[in-house]
Formats: C-alpha cells, sequence, structure tokens
C-alpha cells in the first residue's frame, strides 16, 4: 500500500511543477525564476512560437502605426519585450517613423532580440530592467505596449499603474489579457475579460477596447485621459530614471549611464543593451 501512497505523492508533485513552470511559467515563484526559464528558453523561443510576419504585421503592427500616424516622431515603449516581436511588427511599417524601447527582464531573450532587430538597430534601444520599475518619468511615451507578459508578473495591477504613468496624456496603451482554460489557473495573476475592463477603468484611461486575438489572448486597446501632448523622441539619458534613488538626467559616459545623484552607473554592454537590473 505504501507504494501506491508514493505514487500519488509522485503524480501530485509532478502536477504542481507542470502547473508552476509551464502554466505559470514560474510566476508564483518570482520575477528572478520567471526570467531563469526565459532564460533557457530563449535560443528556442522563436521557434517555439512560431510567428507568423504576416498576422503580427495585420494584428500589431499596422493598427499599432495606424494610432500613432498623427503623432510627430513617437515614442513607444514594450514592456516584456522578449525578443522583441512588438519593435519588429511597428518598425517594418513605413508609416511608422518613431523610436522604440524595449525592456525585459530576461537577459538572453535580449540577447537574441538584438540579432533579430538588426535591420532596426537605429531605432530600437533595448533595456535589461523588471517591469515592475519602469525607469522613466510621469507621461514620457506616447505609446506603451505589453504582449503576453502581465499575468507572469507578481502584481499585474502595480505593473498596469507603471505603464500607465509613464504613458503621455493621449497616448495609446496596448496589452494583452489572458483567457482561455489555463487563465481559470492562474488566479490574481489572469482576469475575466469583464474584471479586466473594470481594472482598466480604474486607471486614468478611456476608450477602452477589447479585440479578440488568440485562443489564450485578448488584445485591449485604451487611451490615457487628457489633453494629448504626444510626439517628439528625446535622447535617453533625459528620459532615464536611476534605479537606485529614482532621480532623472542619467548622464552618458561612454559605454554607461550614471546617475548625477547618486552615482549609479548602469553599463551599456558590448551588444548594446542598457543594463539595468537592481542587484
Amino acid at each position: 500500500m505504501l507504494w501506491l501512497w508514493i505514487l500519488l505523492a509522485l503524480l501530485l508533485l509532478a502536477a504542481i511543477l507542470y502547473w508552476q513552470l509551464v502554466i505559470a511559467e514560474g510566476s508564483y515563484l518570482g520575477p528572478r525564476v520567471v526570467a531563469l526559464l526565459y532564460d533557457w528558453a530563449a535560443s528556442a523561443y522563436e521557434r517555439i512560437k512560431g510567428f507568423d510576419p504576416e498576422t503580427e504585421q495585420w494584428f500589431l503592427g499596422l493598427p499599432l502605426a495606424m494610432a500613432l500616424e498623427r503623432i510627430p516622431d513617437p515614442f513607444v515603449l514594450d514592456v516584456g519585450t522578449g525578443t522583441g516581436r512588438l519593435p519588429r511588427a511597428l518598425c517594418f511599417q513605413p508609416h511608422f517613423q518613431g523610436q522604440v524601447v524595449g525592456l525585459d527582464l530576461s537577459r538572453r531573450m535580449l540577447a537574441h532580440a538584438v540579432h533579430l532587430l538588426h535591420p532596426y538597430a537605429d531605432r530600437v534601444t533595448l533595456i535589461w530592467q523588471d517591469a515592475r520599475f519602469l525607469p522613466f518619468p510621469d507621461d514620457t511615451f506616447d505609446a506603451v505596449t505589453s504582449l503576453e507578459m502581465l499575468e507572469f508578473t507578481p502584481n499585474p495591477r502595480a505593473v498596469l499603474r507603471e505603464m500607465v504613468r509613464v504613458l503621455r496624456p493621449g497616448g495609446i496603451l496596448l496589452v494583452t489579457n489572458r483567457v482561455g482554460r489555463d487563465a481559470l489557473l492562474l488566479p490574481g495573476r489572469a482576469f475575466s475579460r469583464q474584471k479586466f475592463a473594470a481594472l482598466l477603468d480604474e486607471l486614468p484611461l478611456e476608450d477602452i477596447r477589447t479585440q479578440y486575438w488568440q485562443v489564450d489572448y485578448d488584445l485591449v486597446w485604451a487611451r490615457k485621459r487628457g489633453r494629448p501632448v504626444g510626439g517628439g523622441v528625446r535622447p535617453l539619458a533625459e528620459v532615464l530614471r536611476c534605479p537606485d534613488c529614482g532621480q532623472t538626467g542619467m548622464v552618458e559616459t561612454g559605454r554607461a549611464y550614471r546617475c548625477g545623484h547618486c552615482g549609479r552607473v548602469c553599463p551599456v554592454a558590448p551588444d548594446g543593451v542598457v543594463e539595468m537590473v537592481r542587484g
């Protein structure tokens, strides 16, 4: 009889590990575990996902470029950029003539993004940082996007607040909401369509619109309330906020950004990624 209990215990352990590491992708174990899992999968990520370029352009690149077409030199932030899926789709659009900052906590995913974004290297900056601590002042970007990332953060509500904080009045928010069967296995991380819309409605957002996209994800669009003040790309040193003291006005010194207040140095790696992760 003992062997039966051992077997049941092993099956239960396997189910918990599958839930934690495959479905939840380590999100209940902390951001570092999530980043580690993506680091391990980075070299195969594009092959696993099998993104279709035409679909990416039709549902992501084109509508976002059109939404920004009246803004001169739009400035875009992609949170949880991974291998640069959104920046590629957007920069491919001839109507888009702005700049994109991509931010992610997985360093190896960013390394692959550098390679894949090579044709747009002069228009995309990649930053290694946690989405919970966006290193920018309020009202910085004309659009903030995040695809298939929110449910893998410890507090999706807080990350959404951060994204809206750095969005300029009149700016566009484009995020995904996890739906489908597996969403039920992500308590506190995934939300029903109604709850997600209500969550966004608590923020200074308007024109909230849900678009059915994939079996597991909706696309959700919104606009930040207020008189539009968009347009104009600012130098990175001007908009970076020190991850230690929170002050703006980093100074570019060779291959690094140095905080003029506390002295924190954020190096620029040989591949061009700005490394800001907190110790």
